[in-house]
């Protein structure tokens, strides 16, 4: 949990970036993390956040929008083995389709579905289909 925040206010993706909750991570440094969208629009479906909380991008420290740059550049290249094609989206604020209020973006690898952005419920993410992209996505 982000210091100085009540519990009421625990941030899930704070957590999964401190190893306090269960997450499938691909990428990690001191400044940023990368791991499995739980509920993916497409296989491989990537969410790139800071360690550092904030809601919005311009929420955080602008170091921190620099190393969340670099890190996307990196993960984006690793999705690139998934996929030639991707999507990358920011969602800032909640009329603009952000649940999860801690800033991130998602990589979304595309295979030529029509639209992967269908409302609607989607399916989890299986473990051995996240144990195998881990292998696959971990490796720089």
């Amino acid at each position: 949990m982000p210091e100085g925040k009540p519990a009421a206010e625990a941030c899930v993706f704070c957590d999964i970036a401190a190893h306090k909750a269960p997450g499938h991570l691909i990428y990690e440094d001191t400044s940023t993390a990368a791991f499995l969208d739980l509920f993916p629009f497409t296989r491989g479906h990537l969410l790139v956040i800071p360690r550092h909380h904030g809601a919005r991008l311009t929420d955080i420290p602008f170091d921190d929008q620099m190393a969340l740059v670099r890190t996307l550049d990196e993960v984006c290249r690793r999705v690139e083995r998934l996929a030639p094609d991707y999507n990358v989206a920011l969602n800032a604020g909640a009329n603009a389709g952000q649940i999860v209020f801690h800033v991130h973006f998602h990589v979304i690898p595309r295979y030529g579905e029509s639209n992967p952005f269908q409302a609607g419920g989607r399916a989890r993410l299986r473990d051995d289909d996240a144990r195998e992209l881990v292998r696959e996505l971990s490796r720089p």
